[in-house]
């Protein structure tokens, strides 16, 4: 069943290469969607795509890059859209 996904990641996410993990990450799953710095520091991520996939992604998400420290992961499931193409790294979010 396909679902979308909406996470907020808080902990040193910032300046270790996280975004470019999450997206290589999400191009392995065949997921869709986007990433992107916040301005206080947290990674969001969007993504698309079977549910299955979306909670292996999920694990992915809570592990991080090497030189990542994930602390909190906020997650809220919504309704599939549809809405993307490719899993970009996103770079407005500040």
């Amino acid at each position: 069943m396909k679902a979308r996904l909406h996470a907020y990641i808080s902990g040193r996410v910032q300046g270790v290469a996280f975004r470019f993990f999450a997206q290589h990450e999400a191009r392995l799953l065949g997921l869709t969607g986007w990433v992107r710095n916040l301005d206080d520091g947290r990674v969001e991520v969007m993504a698309e795509g079977e549910g299955q996939w979306l909670e292996q992604f999920l694990a992915e998400l809570k592990r991080g890059p090497r030189l990542a420290r994930v602390e909190n992961l906020e997650i809220t499931w919504e309704e599939f859209r549809d809405e993307f193409s490719d899993f970009s790294v996103e770079f407005s979010g500040y």
